[in-house]
């Protein structure tokens, strides 16, 4: 589920407490988040609505100036269906505190290592790899990086992810680059020198 600034904006202000999607199916669940460049948007109740049941007030509540505008936005297209989906405030997200902090408290080395060696047990030295191929190779498109490690470009990136869930890497318009944690991670792994 994508977010215009304006609109992550009006959710941080608590202006905005309301979107409304077409969708085949719902990309989010009542309850989950939805990771944004200005923090973790979170997903209150989730329901199919017809575009009859919008209350103006409601149209405001999603940023818009009327129900036209809304409207308008939405289309008269019947064929998918029409979500009203409840956004419950929008909260920092943890990987860019990770990301900053070098320190390792115990807790932190614990998950490190334990999560490492579960990755080593099933691919020995892939997830060292992308974290020495993305410190020496910073904003290099993902491609390139997956070619390097012979790895499928996609299978490359939701590995990635994975170590941007710990604070390890960072994404730019471009490629990747090491956080200070990954940094540090790689100097506690023995990655490299």
């Amino acid at each position: 589920m994508l977010f215009r600034q304006a609109v992550l904006e009006g959710i941080a202000e608590g202006r905005i407490t309301l979107a409304f999607r077409r969708w085949s199916r719902p990309s989010v669940k009542a309850g989950g988040a939805v990771r944004t460049a200005a923090g973790v948007v979170r997903i209150g109740a989730l329901e199919v609505i017809e575009l009859g049941d919008i209350a103006p007030a409601d149209a405001r509540k999603a940023g818009y100036d009327d129900l036209a505008a809304l409207v308008r936005e939405l289309g008269a297209d019947g064929e998918k269906p029409l979500y009203r989906i409840a956004l419950a405030g929008i909260e920092a997200d943890r990987r860019v505190t990770l990301r900053r902090r070098a320190a390792f408290d115990a807790a932190g080395i614990a998950e490190l290592e334990q999560r490492f060696a579960r990755w080593e047990k099933a691919r020995p030295g892939y997830f060292p790899a992308i974290l020495k191929a993305i410190g020496d190779n910073p904003e290099v498109p993902a491609a390139v990086l997956a070619e390097s490690l012979k790895v499928e470009k996609l299978r490359f990136k939701q590995d990635v992810r994975k170590l941007k869930e710990l604070g390890l890497t960072e994404s730019l318009a471009t490629g990747y680059r090491l956080s200070v944690r990954g940094e540090a991670a790689i100097k506690r792994l023995g990655i490299r020198p």
